[in-house]
């Protein structure tokens, strides 16, 4: 019994010094490293004439590349897709490839319905990404003769 009572004694004078003596401060964890998003396409950029888009259709499981001329619909499924403008940055900088899509979907007797329209880069898909319940599409470059 007088054992225990001592064991208690010494638990309680712990307790009350941990109490009264300074806090020991613990170094912050240092944050960490979040790799910076790219950075958007700029006027020196090259611009090029055909955007090369890939897609996937999640029922069948087909995937097709498609080489898009800015400007000209192009058709994957029931969707419509025009580029309005494919830049790629110039050789000597990272590289990077990216589109500014519309795409719509197609309804037979109805209006097309905007799908998206927006910057695809071909870097980061997840970025900018097109939400449908069939179809993916993505950018994968830019080719033909760089356009001013």
């Amino acid at each position: 019994m007088r054992r225990v009572l001592a064991a208690m004694a010494l638990l309680a004078a712990g307790a009350a010094q941990a109490q009264t003596s300074a806090p020991v401060p613990v170094p912050a964890p240092a944050p960490a490293a979040v790799p910076a998003p790219p950075s958007p396409m700029t006027g020196a950029d090259l611009s090029f004439e055909t955007a090369v888009l890939q897609g996937l259709d999640k029922v069948t499981a087909r995937v097709v590349t498609v080489e898009a001329p800015v400007g000209a619909p192009v058709h994957v499924g029931s969707l419509e897709i025009i580029v309005r403008a494919c830049k790629k940055r110039r050789p000597e900088d990272q590289p990077e490839s990216a589109a500014f899509l519309d795409i719509w979907e197609l309804h037979k007797d109805q209006p097309a319905s905007a799908l998206f329209r927006g910057w695809m880069f071909a870097s980061s898909p997840a970025l900018s990404a097109m939400e449908h319940p069939v179809y993916d599409i993505w950018v994968l470059d830019c080719r033909g003769k760089a356009v001013r």
